[in-house]
């Protein structure tokens, strides 16, 4: 029998996520040093989830630079 698309897991969509795992969440305290050893890893205290943006490259400005370099190197080389 095969699996519905909908309940498959893609390996390339890795969403933020809102939940740390428990060890997720002591290597963050053990960052911010609000973690002492010895401690018991129930009942930890929460930790904020930052939710980075990745920001999107402007093709258009990078395209039209190109094209304007592209358009002046062979105009000054050229004698009529």
């Amino acid at each position: 029998m095969t699996m519905d698309k909908s309940l498959r897991v893609r390996k390339g969509s890795s969403s933020a996520r809102g939940v740390l795992s428990r060890g997720e969440r002591i290597l963050k305290l053990k960052e911010q040093e609000r973690w002492a050893e010895g401690r018991s890893p129930l009942g930890l205290p929460k930790v904020r989830v930052t939710k980075t943006a990745v920001k999107k490259k402007k093709k258009a400005k990078e395209e039209g630079d190109a094209a304007a370099d592209a358009g002046k190197a062979p105009a000054a080389g050229k004698k009529k």
